[in-house]
C-alpha cells in the first residue's frame, strides 16, 4: 500500500544502506504474490484505503506464521499508517463488520466514517534522544493498545482518552505516522540502518534531511507551546 507516498522510506533506507557500503535489492510485493520473508532484512508495508486495508489483510495471512518467526528473529519491519492496524487483533468497519487481525498484538481498531482524523504530531520514544515528527490521517481509532511506542507530546494519539502511539516489538515498529516517517526523522532512519547492518552507517550526506528536520520540530514545537 502506497496512498501517501510512502514508498520514500524504503527510498531513503535503500540509500543509506548503500552510502554506507552495501548493495541493496528492493522486491515490491503484491496481492497473490509468494515470497519467503527469511530472506529480507527488512519489510515495509504503507498506509492504504480502508478498503485496500482490508483486502491487504486478507491476502497477508498467508505469511502469518512466517512474519511471526521474522519478527522474533530480530529482524526489522515498519508499518506505516492503516497498515500497522493489521497487526491487531480486530478491525470493526464504519459499517460494524469486523475482521480479524494478523493477532500480534491485543489492541481492537474502530473505524468512524463521519470525519478523518487529521494532524501534525511530535513523537517522543525511549530508544531515540530526540522527537519525532510527521503527520497523521486516519478514522480508526485504537483500544488496548498497553505499551504504545510513542508518546505523544503534540497531535493524535491512540484514541481520545490516549497519551500513546503506535507499538513495536523487537525490531517491528508500527505507527500511524506518514510523511515519510524515515525521511523527514533521519535520526529515525539512523536508527533502522544501524540495526540492519549491526553497525554505524554513513550518515554525513544527511545534511539537508537534518536542516529540515529541525526546522519542522521548531515549528511544530513553536505551536505546541502556544497551544
Amino acid at each position: 500500500m502506497n496512498l501517501y507516498g510512502d514508498y520514500a522510506n524504503v527510498s531513503a533506507l535503500k540509500r543509506i544502506l548503500e552510502q554506507s557500503g552495501e548493495d541493496v535489492i528492493v522486491d515490491k510485493l503484491s496481492f497473490g504474490d509468494i515470497a519467503d520473508l527469511s530472506q529480507y532484512d527488512f519489510i515495509f508495508v504503507g498506509s492504504g484505503t480502508e478498503n485496500n486495508q482490508k483486502l491487504v489483510l486478507n491476502d497477508f495471512k498467508k505469511y502469518r506464521d512466517s512474519l511471526k518467526a521474522y519478527i522474533e528473529s530480530g529482524k526489522c519491519a515498519l508499518f506505516t499508517g492503516n497498515s500497522f492496524e493489521m497487526l491487531g487483533k480486530t478491525i470493526t468497519d464504519a459499517d460494524g463488520k469486523s475482521f480479524d487481525g494478523l493477532g500480534f498484538f491485543g489492541f481492537t481498531v474502530k473505524e468512524q466514517n463521519k470525519t478523518r482524523m487529521t494532524s501534525d504530531v511530535i513523537y517522543e520514544a525511549d530508544f531515540l534522544k530526540t522527537p519525532l515528527v510527521g503527520f497523521v490521517n486516519k478514522c480508526g481509532e485504537i483500544e488496548g493498545n498497553s505499551a504504545p511506542m510513542f508518546s505523544v507530546k503534540l497531535g493524535l494519539a491512540d484514541c481520545e482518552n490516549s497519551q500513546g502511539e503506535g507499538v513495536r516489538s523487537n525490531n517491528l515498529f508500527g505507527t500511524h505516522l506518514t510523511g515519510p516517517a524515515l525521511m523527514k526523522n533521519p535520526h529515525f532512519l539512523e536508527y533502522v540502518a544501524e540495526l540492519i547492518l549491526g553497525r554505524k552507517p554513513e550518515t554525513a550526506y544527511l545534511v539537508h534531511e537534518k536542516a529540515g528536520y529541525e526546522i519542522t520540530l521548531t515549528e511544530l514545537t513553536k505551536r505546541m507551546n502556544e497551544s
